[in-house]
């Protein structure tokens, strides 16, 4: 189980650098393609930080996630959502 759990933790480790590297990718596609995004991993890492005890904060759960302070990713990285990309996005919660 030890060894499960380092595995996975450096798959997910693995998954953020690559989303680091790629930060043309939007985080309204993978919602709209695979339905959770960098939000969703730092919403998760609150989640499952609680379930084991230990208290983050979703400020510092996104740094984790973006590298940097989310605000400063969002200015920098991410573009308004096109209406197309909107249109796409609310098909899917209904």
């Amino acid at each position: 189980m030890e060894k499960e759990t380092e595995i996975k933790a450096r798959v997910l480790d693995r998954l953020i650098e690559h989303f680091d590297q790629h930060k043309e990718v939007q985080n309204i596609d993978l919602m709209i393609l695979a339905n959770f995004c960098r939000n969703c991993l730092s919403k998760w890492t609150v989640q499952e930080g609680q379930e084991i005890g230990v208290d983050i904060d979703i400020d510092e759960a996104r740094k984790m996630i973006y590298k940097m302070d989310y605000a400063e990713w969002k200015a920098k990285h991410q573009p308004e959502a096109t209406p197309e990309q909107l249109a796409q996005f609310n098909k899917l919660k209904q």
